[in-house]
């Protein structure tokens, strides 16, 4: 897997999965490592996707200081692997938890941002709360699994660590898929190997964001903006991702019908033409 040295010289590693013009990923968890993104490749045609491992996670190493996980760090990292990959601007696309150090580097350094994407983010940068969380909850309630999947959410938001928090968000997982079959089911239990729990408690661990500033930079943003979201998915729900693409002159929303927080595995047809669109856009 190929590495690099982060400003801080942690060695940061990526991999890249099929064939084309580069398209940078970033994962989020947050402190998820890039495999779970793997499924994307089917969804993206024509393109090379760049799946970066962020620090901690995955096969890159550990920072020597814990306060190097935070969002607003993460930042840096991004345009170390822009600088690394010899690209004057590139396609970024990030998901979940990445959403929010994605969306900062659009806005810091929007001439190294040719389009930018958004599956399933956090939105926590820009200020954004999901209002609607348990009436998105609510709508599954005439699944097999879903006591089981609300006493896992209640578990999960109870949890004081990360590391507490692990077996409930495996029984909470049915919310964030668009189908719970075997599929889903191997991606989810793979979340606990996949995840680094210093990076995931590093990662929002006193962030000093300022949301009004960062929304303001987005009303003056010239970047092509694309968040989808998943039409099932509790968070970000479909009215939490529109209203972080209103933020943007060029911003535009996209909802895949049935789908969860990983719609690459619910239909990567779909997420495939609306991604193939908005990225055959010119700039």
């Amino acid at each position: 897997m190929p590495t690099f040295a982060a400003s801080d010289g942690t060695g940061l590693a990526h991999q890249v999965l099929g064939d084309g013009p580069p398209l940078v990923c970033v994962p989020g968890g947050p402190g998820r490592a890039g495999a779970y993104l793997a499924g994307l490749a089917g969804a993206v045609g024509g393109r090379s996707l760049v799946v970066l491992d962020n620090r901690g996670t995955g096969a890159s190493e550990e920072p020597a200081d814990p306060e190097s996980y935070r969002m607003e760090r993460l930042v840096d990292d991004i345009e170390v692997l822009r600088a690394h990959l010899g690209l004057e601007r590139m396609d970024l696309l990030a998901h979940s938890s990445a959403g929010n150090t994605a969306l900062l580097y659009a806005l810091r350094r929007p001439e190294r941002v040719a389009r930018l994407v958004l599956l399933a983010p956090s939105t926590r940068a820009v200020g954004i709360g999901v209002e609607d969380f348990e009436e998105a909850l609510a709508r599954r309630a005439d699944e097999d699994w879903y006591e089981s999947a609300r006493a896992g959410i209640k578990g999960w938001l109870g949890a004081p660590t990360i590391a507490d928090s692990l077996p409930h968000r495996e029984q909470a997982a049915p919310f964030f898929y668009g189908r719970w079959d075997e599929a889903a089911r191997d991606h989810a239990r793979a979340e606990t190997a996949e995840l680094s729990a210093p990076a995931a408690a590093g990662f929002y661990a006193d962030v000093t964001l300022d949301p009004a500033e960062a929304r303001a930079d987005a009303a003056a943003s010239a970047t092509p903006v694309l968040v989808v979201t998943g039409e099932l998915d509790p968070f970000p729900t479909p009215a939490t991702g529109q209203r972080l693409a209103a933020l943007f002159p060029h911003g535009q929303s996209y909802v895949q019908p049935g789908a969860g927080h990983y719609m690459w595995l619910d239909d990567p047809e779909a997420l495939g033409a609306a991604l193939g669109g908005f990225l055959a856009r010119p700039v």
